[in-house]
C-alpha cells in the first residue's frame, strides 16, 4: 500500500479515542479523530484514509449515518474507504445493521490490539 498509512478514528468518548490511538500508533499507523460523524464525514472529504474506525453510537451523527453518507459520495469512485465499526453490542443483528450501513467489519468494544491488527490487515488486504 502506498502513500501514509493514515486511520480516522470517529468516537465521542474520549478514552476510546485515547485507546484506539495508542494502539493505532503501535501498529504503525497516524491517526486523526473525529467526535462525532459530522466530523468524519467532512475529514473524509478533505482526506484520504487508510480506513476509518467508526464508533456506531455519536452524537449530531451516529456512525450508521456517517457510513450511508460516506458510501453514497463514493459512488462512481473506484476507490472505497474500508469502515469498522466500533460497537458496545455484537448480536448477529447489530452485525446485520452495520453491514447494510456500509461498513466492511465490525469490532465489538473495549478494543483489544490483537483483535484490531487483525481487522485492520483483513480489510486493508480486501481493498
Amino acid at each position: 500500500q502506498s502513500g501514509p498509512r493514515r486511520i480516522l478514528v470517529a468516537d465521542d468518548n474520549e478514552i476510546n479515542q485515547v485507546v484506539a490511538c495508542k494502539f493505532l500508533q503501535k501498529l504503525g499507523y497516524e491517526v486523526e479523530v473525529a467526535r462525532n460523524g459530522r466530523e468524519a464525514v467532512e475529514a473524509l472529504a478533505r482526506t484520504t484514509y487508510s480506513a476509518v474506525l467508526m464508533d456506531c453510537e455519536m452524537p449530531e451523527m451516529d456512525g450508521y449515518e456517517a457510513t450511508q453518507t460516506i458510501r453514497q459520495r463514493e459512488q462512481g469512485r473506484e476507490q472505497r474507504v474500508p469502515i469498522i465499526a466500533l460497537t458496545g453490542h455484537a448480536s448477529p443483528e447489530d452485525e446485520r445493521i452495520c453491514k447494510e450501513a456500509g461498513m466492511d467489519a465490525v469490532v465489538t468494544k473495549p478494543v483489544t490490539l490483537p483483535v484490531l491488527r487483525l481487522t485492520l490487515d483483513r480489510v486493508l488486504r480486501a481493498a
